[in-house]
């Protein structure tokens, strides 16, 4: 990978093919290769003709590893997406996010409207209004010293997935406890470029799409079906979507 200096930050970044650019950015305790690369995802755009720039947010993957909760938070991993898009002398881009990166790219979205031309909001829907409950749980449950002392669920499941992707736990930890501000519905019908929100029928993550989608003026919707949290990410359908979603003059 590549890095830049985003703010005093040392942010990695690829970019892959030609053609329109489109920026991806990962979820918690995920990487670029692991939400992106490995799911077919980084493959599929740049078949499709598209510039596929994917990036670590801070605390993941090859980015710098920050361990004070005030270093983190949506709108300041929305600046980085930023700075990447200029650092790469690109003044617009095609945008998709999931779970904790949809959150960042619909700050993205709502903060640098004049980069951003169709955004994908995925793995996050009626929970990026109304928050995701157990931080404290989930961000305890990365700095418990043995997964045996970790209750189940939610936060054994993140627990597992960060130890999967070789992540710094504590850098996560911290990301976790950053301040995790909510996007209004006020916020949100001020976007005004088209919207597509994804998510799994199963996603207790990410919440039924209907309320995201009704906040957002024009956006369209996809739910799919039978799919989790987890399994969403490299849905056929999903990908299928997107490529024709990114086609629309």
């Amino acid at each position: 990978m590549d890095f830049f200096d985003s703010g005093g930050v040392r942010i990695a970044y690829e970019v892959t093919g030609n053609g329109p650019p489109i920026l991806l950015i990962h979820g918690f305790a995920s990487n670029a290769r692991v939400n992106w690369v490995d799911t077919g995802w980084v493959r599929t755009l740049a078949a499709s003709g598209h510039q596929v720039i994917t990036l670590d947010n801070r605390g993941h993957g090859e980015s710098e590893k920050l361990y004070d909760p005030a270093s983190y938070g949506a709108p300041a991993m929305a600046d980085d997406a930023a700075r990447l898009l200029a650092h790469l002398n690109i003044g617009q881009a095609d945008v998709m996010g999931y779970s904790m990166g949809a959150r960042i790219a619909a700050f993205l979205t709502i903060g640098h409207p004049r980069l951003v031309r169709r955004a994908v909001f995925a793995g996050l829907a009626a929970n990026m209004i109304a928050g995701v409950a157990g931080a404290e749980e989930i961000a305890a449950a990365l700095e418990a010293p043995t997964m045996a002392a970790v209750p189940q669920g939610q936060p054994s499941a993140f627990r597992l997935f960060a130890e999967q992707t070789k992540s710094d736990r504590q850098a996560l930890a911290a990301c976790m406890r950053s301040s995790r501000q909510k996007i209004t519905p006020a916020e949100l019908s001020t976007i005004t470029c088209p919207v597509l929100v994804v998510a799994g029928e199963k996603d207790d993550i990410a919440g039924p799409t209907e309320p995201l989608i009704a906040a957002i003026p024009g956006a369209q919707g996809l739910t799919l079906a039978g799919r989790n949290h987890m399994n969403a990410v490299g849905d056929r359908t999903y990908k299928e979507a997107v490529v024709d979603f990114l086609k629309l003059p």
